[in-house]
């Protein structure tokens, strides 16, 4: 049994298969999305305007409440460099998450990361020690980014919707999605990665402004203004439903082809 074959086996990944048209599907993806991103220039990034997933049986003028966001404060954010946006989101007091939170849970990993994994937010032991991804599904997320040649804070960064962790590990609410977004915009916008990989629905959602099922957005490519972006399960998800862990490595190899050819390409410009 080769390496690979023993990492998916203490991932518990074993057997693995990849449909042959999903294979089909997603060398194609891959083609747009370079020929997408061929063109893109960094100098010209714009930070990206993220929306929150959405309840379809809110009322209009609560959704729209929700969404509402100081246009001076999400200015004066997408100017700050790292350690300002680190000060500012280690006292802010946005939305009503700031109250019950022990702290905030900024991100962690590399500034000039190629790799930029998105969850939803901090759970009880993230807001304890401060950083994202540490217990249980953090091991397994670990794990992940090994399966595929990665390391935490290697070339990786890892970060969430929110900075604070909602109240029993619930799914954050629009209005706190929103009050975040300027702060992950510039963490985006400072980071510039190759690739965006969100974990999970929340996430998808809020990146995508989609409410579709992950299975719906899962093997193929998607762009978060201009930068590719997959989509995969939250590995807090994955330890509670084992038999979609072969799924979740599927998505993990598309996403290290997916990087592969996008080296290939810039290496092919420069």
């Amino acid at each position: 049994m080769n390496r690979r074959d023993l990492i998916l086996q203490e991932l518990g990944l074993l057997p693995k298969w990849v449909r042959r048209e999903a294979a089909v599907s997603i060398r194609g993806d891959v083609a747009t999305i370079l020929e997408e991103t061929a063109s893109h220039d960094a100098e010209a990034f714009e930070p990206p305007v993220f929306e929150a997933g959405r309840d379809q049986r809110a009322p209009v003028a609560a959704e729209i409440a929700a969404r509402a966001v100081d246009s001076d404060r999400a200015a004066q954010i997408a100017r700050f460099d790292w350690t300002q946006l680190q000060n500012a989101v280690t006292g802010c007091t946005a939305c009503a998450l700031h109250a019950t939170r022990k702290q905030t849970v900024f991100g962690v990993g590399a500034e000039q990361a190629d790799w930029l994994f998105i969850g939803e937010g901090p759970g009880a032991e993230e807001d304890a020690r401060g950083e994202p991804f540490v217990g249980q599904a953090g091991k397994l997320l670990d794990n992940m980014l090994a399966a595929i040649g990665l390391k935490r804070g290697h070339d990786v960064y890892i970060a969430n919707i929110v900075k604070c962790r909602p109240p029993g590990n619930r799914q954050p609410e629009p209005v706190e999605a929103t009050q975040c977004e300027p702060y992950l915009a510039r963490q985006i916008q400072l980071l510039q990665p190759k690739l965006v990989i969100a974990l999970g629905r929340t996430a998808a959602a809020n990146l995508l402004r989609n409410d579709a099922s992950i299975g719906s957005l899962r093997g193929r490519l998607h762009s978060l203004q201009g930068i590719p972006l997959i989509v995969t399960y939250h590995p807090a998800y994955l330890l509670r439903t084992l038999g979609d862990k072969a799924k979740a490595w599927e998505d993990l190899c598309f996403a290290r082809e997916t990087m592969q050819r996008l080296k290939g390409a810039q290496t092919a410009q420069s």
